[in-house]
């Protein structure tokens, strides 16, 4: 893997990372939001995350209708060893993370007693979303702190490429 895959990596960490925080802002700006357009209260969004994985299986697209799923397995298994043990024949497994979406946390909504809300039922409860700022403070914070390593991973190999430069000059 080189340097510039490493800068590549960490980006999408970076990307992935800011469109968490950006749900997480709309989660606590809809912390109390009873009406939504599909009706209903807010619901607490989460977003979902892949590994994007781009070579790991490369030419054994062949045999994936030949081989029972155990032998398969087996040779995923023995190329990932070998790729470990020989660093020539090293192939990219990882090309970092992509997005998949958004879920809604399926969490049951906070029934709170407001007789005079206007979104009151019959018998004056009040369903308010499924948000907990406490919880999603945490969650800012663990996606800065990921946000921040990928940053430092970024820079880190933009440091040992100018070092790289320095030597052949």
């Amino acid at each position: 893997m080189s340097l510039f895959d490493v800068i590549n990596t960490s980006a999408t960490g970076m990307v992935a990372s800011r469109f968490w925080l950006d749900t997480i802002a709309g989660n606590i700006a809809n912390a109390n939001s009873t009406r939504t357009a599909e009706g209903g209260p807010f619901r607490r969004r989460m977003p979902v995350f892949q590994e994007a994985v781009q070579d790991a299986l490369q030419g054994m697209d062949d045999e994936f209708s030949e081989r029972s799923d155990k032998s398969l397995a087996q040779s995923i298994t023995a190329a990932v060893m070998d790729d470990m043990q020989d660093p020539s024949t090293y192939k990219s497994k990882g090309e970092g993370v992509k997005m998949k979406g958004v879920v809604e946390d399926p969490s049951p909504l906070r029934v709170v007693y407001m007789p005079g809300h206007p979104d009151a039922d019959q018998e004056g409860y009040v369903s308010l979303p499924n948000v907990s700022v406490v919880k999603e403070m945490v969650d800012m914070i663990a996606a800065q702190r990921a946000y921040d390593a990928n940053v430092q991973i970024t820079n880190a190999a933009k440091s040992m490429i100018n070092k790289a430069l320095e030597i052949g000059k």
